[in-house]
């Protein structure tokens, strides 16, 4: 706990540092971030999962809703806690958790004694989605230059928050483990994802996002919600599946094949899972995302001419869009408070956007690898018979070969993802040291 406590420590020197060079950017004096409220179904008194606003987060891992964080340059944070006597709901007290020393901690019975506590603040900034409050308040609500500049420094991750990941990391391999022997043993997506969620020790709600489990065909849905009781003895198992520490997130997908998997598909999957480590090879500071994400499309397009699947080479394929069918999706994203991070596409502090490259629309980091970044590198090889149709009947279809791939459509796709620190020189792989293959 010490050494957590030293690595917090230096966490929130940067961010008051950061913090105010964006306020004074921006013209502000202060910035108030609330935690957020609950939002709650609608014609119900049924809530969603509560998560907190990102930049409070960034700042506090103090959970639940309404609490208020008010940064003033050259002051001391101040931590308003919403803390109600409740008999509906557990209120468990504050204690004396390793981030307290940060703030000047105040308490709160209501949520008007919480906004009360604020006070005079000049010319102060809002982020959060409390605006009616904030509004009365009279503050700058979510102003997008301000939360420009302060997106743009979350990309750079502090040793504290790399900790928070390498925690999640932690957790999340036990769960992959225990999915990837009962895929073995038959299991259904159902079981299979409550064999993750038990070796993790975490319900469902604690997921940073939904579990993705989806057995042979339904891995080539990329966004895979179901979780099947009716499918057992699985050919291909393709799990996303993470968790979070203090607010951060994991993020890991592997496809795993039974030994009754067609030969030829177990093929691509050992291929892609060498295209994989080979794009995780080449990160470093200074390299364009867009351009591994280049060389993910001509790695892919390689394998799919040796494997019978395109007849041209990979060069000829990626000029002529022939690979997008397969990997319709981009090479990866940022990675923190939130799965797929804030700033991808920012290309300057002042939210200069840079916009991805018509031919890759989905492609959700476009900036210049650098160290402190943290993002996911995960390759796909999918058969979408959706994507794949059009080119069935234009001036391409005879540079596929439909046979094979009407064989292989069965078995659904492949996703390999890993999670990459990015340091001076390179970069540090935060997922295979726990989860190996």
């Amino acid at each position: 706990m010490t050494e957590l406590a030293t690595l917090y420590a230096h966490h929130i020197a940067e961010r008051q540092r950061t913090t105010a060079e964006a306020l004074e950017a921006t013209g502000h004096g202060a910035l108030v971030i609330s935690s957020g409220k609950v939002y709650t179904h609608f014609a119900d008194d049924q809530d969603a999962p509560f998560h907190p606003t990102p930049h409070f987060a960034h700042w506090c891992p103090l959970p639940g809703p309404h609490h208020l964080l008010v940064v003033q340059p050259g002051h001391r944070p101040r931590l308003i806690r919403y803390a109600p006597e409740d008999f509906w709901y557990e209120q468990a007290p504050l204690g004396d958790p390793f981030w307290a020393a940060a703030f000047e901690v105040e308490e709160a019975g209501s949520v008007e004694e919480a906004w009360s506590r604020l006070g005079a603040l000049g010319n102060a900034a809002y982020i959060g989605n409390e605006t009616d409050r904030a509004c009365e308040a009279g503050l700058d609500l979510n102003p997008d230059l301000l939360t420009a500049h302060l997106n743009w420094h979350r990309t750079a991750k502090s040793d504290y928050e790399v900790c928070c990941i390498d925690e999640a990391t932690v957790i999340a391999a036990r769960g992959h483990k225990a999915a990837r022997a009962a895929f073995l043993a038959g299991a259904t997506e159902l079981e299979i994802h409550h064999a993750y969620v038990v070796a993790a020790g975490i319900v469902d709600h604690e997921m940073p996002y939904g579990s993705i489990v989806a057995l042979n065909e339904k891995g080539a849905t990329l966004h895979y919600e179901g979780k099947r009781t009716s499918v057992r003895n699985g050919a291909v198992l393709l799990i996303d599946a993470g968790a979070q520490v203090r607010g951060y997130a994991s993020d890991i997908t592997r496809t795993l094949v039974a030994p009754h998997c067609d030969s030829r598909f177990a093929a691509l999957v050992a291929g892609m899972e060498r295209i994989e480590l080979e794009l995780c090879d080449l990160v470093k500071p200074a390299l364009p995302y867009g351009d591994l994400h280049h060389q993910g499309h001509l790695r892919i397009a390689a394998l799919l001419q040796e494997s019978g699947l395109l007849k041209v080479g990979p060069e000829e394929a990626v000029e002529k869009g022939l690979s997008r069918p397969f990997f319709p999706h981009g090479l990866g994203h940022h990675l923190g408070i939130q799965v797929h991070d804030v700033a991808g596409r920012q290309g300057a502090p002042d939210g200069t956007p840079t916009p991805p490259p018509p031919q890759h629309p989905f492609l959700r980091t476009t900036r210049t690898i650098d160290e402190g970044q943290v993002f996911t590198v995960e390759p796909g090889l999918y058969f979408i018979p959706m994507l794949l149709r059009p080119f069935r009947e234009n001036e391409h279809k005879g540079a596929f070969d439909w046979a094979l791939i009407d064989a292989l459509t069965p078995c659904g796709g492949i996703r390999i993802e890993d999670n990459l620190l990015v340091t001076a020189t390179g970069h540090r792989n935060l997922t295979r040291p726990h989860l190996p293959d």
